[in-house]
């Protein structure tokens, strides 16, 4: 794998690849039915393009810019294009509700939005967008169409040598955070936070010798994870981006790409764990013997066997040739990782957050333990607070909270980020994460006790969907459940049973009751599929709760 270029902001990394790898393939999408795909420099010349564009319709330094798109070249470049010219993007997730629109237009005083659709333009009108509104293709009554910005045909030395002159320290864009436990905040993350993690980050994908390497990008570039490592670093370090249509058509896709490396959610790892458990339990003895020897991780002759008649029809369903799995956003339970794991994946599992660029740590072959989130990128130091508490510096850390300066100063400590999560170092270096600071649930009797322990030994379970704990001043746990494929009470009671089995017997669930699921459309989950524990709380206020 070639060495980084050498550059200040993040335009300038991607034009100095645009310069050595000219013709080589970038990006793959599907227009039509058809896979297209768009080489470094025809990303050079369109990002150019589009800058001018954007410049003489007057967007220039500092100047925020709502984007919201489903990921693809234009809403790359789009992006990539404010930041050449100095201008803050603010990509945000097209599930967005019109009142979350409307709270991130205001907070972050944009005067500008580029949506990526006449549906997703629509619902920035109601937000109350008073500004010039743009979108990729035909311009409808209103708005703009960039189609002439990525029509310019010109070279683009004069943007790359403009954007040369912005600074590390220089905005490079406002990402928001998902809101689970107040207003969505917007993070300011410099050019140096974001170069900070992919030089970190370059130091474990040489550990994995890539080869002929496609990215199967279906996680929204707004979440910061996406963000980072879909749009940035991956390509930079020779992998083909190819973006999927849609999370509905992710199979699809998968069979048609056939992608070598993939970023999923932790929560659809176990839904996908789920369903070929429930397949596999349907096969004859022989072959659930052989499943089971294979996730024991039985060594030797019966390897070669148990890849031949079960664990390659599993990888299979992933395209044929995934061989790299990346979880992010929340915690993997262990049991989950080891399980990819011997179906022959390589699983990077990894800890972060938006306001630190958002990569911290990450397990590395070879010593990867799925119980942990793996040792502390190059060039960031972690420590733990009296309290438990993880603290993180380096490069990686956001320059602050737009418009926030109190919460900055909360977060921001002698230069050191408070992430609010708790956590252990072990002796190998390795980093454990415990739970939320602020989520840790104290009975009357003055355990404390990790909601989110609890919560993922209940999900673990077939007949849970999602889980929320509760008990705070109680002398135990209650549970608020939503079932998994239709499953009775009688089903999830004997499931909470299962679960208590592998829990502590003040971390046991005595009280549980069934609701609807926590979705986005009701304002129970972010579009990063977190639960919204501080909204659950209240709407659900009394119910299921033990004495």
């Amino acid at each position: 794998m070639e060495n980084l270029p050498d550059a200040r902001n993040l335009p300038s990394l991607l034009f100095a690849r645009s310069r050595e790898w000219g013709a080589r393939t970038m990006l793959r999408f599907c227009a039509e039915g058809v896979w297209r795909s768009v080489s470094w420099a025809e990303f050079a010349r369109q990002t150019a393009g589009c800058a001018r564009f954007l410049r003489d319709l007057g967007v220039g330094p500092g100047m925020r810019v709502v984007l919201v798109s489903d990921n693809g070249p234009e809403q790359l470049m789009a992006e990539v294009a404010l930041m050449a010219i100095g201008a803050v993007p603010v990509p945000t997730y097209t599930t967005n509700s019109v009142a979350d629109h409307a709270h991130i237009l205001r907070d972050s005083g944009a005067g500008m939005a580029i949506a990526g659709s006449a549906a997703l333009a629509e619902r920035l009108r109601q937000a109350g967008l008073a500004g010039t509104l743009l979108v990729f293709g035909e311009a409808g009554e209103g708005e703009i169409s960039l189609a002439p910005g990525f029509e310019d045909a010109r070279e683009p030395d004069d943007v790359i040598e403009a954007a040369a002159q912005i600074p590390a320290v220089g905005l490079a864009c406002l990402i928001y955070t998902s809101g689970t436990s107040g207003p969505a905040r917007g993070v300011m993350l410099p050019h140096r936070s974001i170069l900070s993690n992919i030089a970190g980050v370059e130091a474990v994908v040489r550990a994995l010798e890539l080869r002929d390497e496609v990215y199967l990008s279906f996680l929204p570039n707004s979440h910061s994870f996406e963000h980072t490592v879909g749009q940035f670093l991956l390509p930079t370090v020779g992998v083909e981006v190819a973006y999927a249509t849609g999370i509905e058509k992710l199979a699809d896709n998968m069979r048609e790409v056939r992608p070598t490396i993939m970023a999923v959610e932790p929560r659809i790892m176990e839904v996908i764990r789920a369903r070929i458990l429930g397949q596999v339990a349907r096969e004859s003895a022989v072959k659930r013997w052989l499943f089971g020897m294979a996730l024991a991780g039985k060594p030797g002759w019966l390897r070669p066997v148990l890849d031949r008649v079960v664990l390659r029809k599993v990888r299979e369903r992933f395209g044929g040739r995934l061989r790299i799995l990346i979880s992010g956003g929340a915690r993997l339970p262990p049991e989950v990782g080891r399980f990819y794991q011997a179906i022959g994946f390589t699983l990077l599992q990894g800890y972060g957050q938006t306001e630190a660029g958002p990569v911290i740590s990450v397990n590395t072959p070879p010593s990867m333990r799925a119980e942990t989130v793996g040792p502390p990128l190059l060039g960031v130091e972690v420590k733990i607070a009296a309290d438990g508490e993880i603290l993180v510096r380096g490069d990686l850390v956001m320059a602050g909270y737009w418009n926030r300066p109190e919460a900055t100063a909360a977060a921001l400590r002698d230069g050191w980020l408070h992430t609010g999560d708790i956590g252990v170092i072990e002796a190998d270096g390795h980093l454990r994460i415990t739970d939320r600071k602020k989520d840790l649930i104290i009975l009357s009797g003055g355990e404390n006790i990790s909601p989110a322990h609890v919560e993922s030994v209940l999900m673990a379970e077939a007949e849970i969907l999602q889980a929320v704990v509760m008990g705070e001043g109680k002398t135990n746990l209650s549970a608020l459940i939503v079932a998994a494929q239709d499953a009775g009470e009688g089903e999830i009671q004997g499931a909470v049973g299962r679960a208590n089995l592998r829990l502590g017997s003040v971390e046991r669930v005595r009280r549980f009751e069934l609701v609807e699921a926590f979705t986005i459309e009701n304002g129970l989950l972010t579009p990063t599929q977190k639960i919204r524990r501080a909204l659950v709380m209240e709407r659900y206020r009394g119910v299921g709760e033990g004495r």
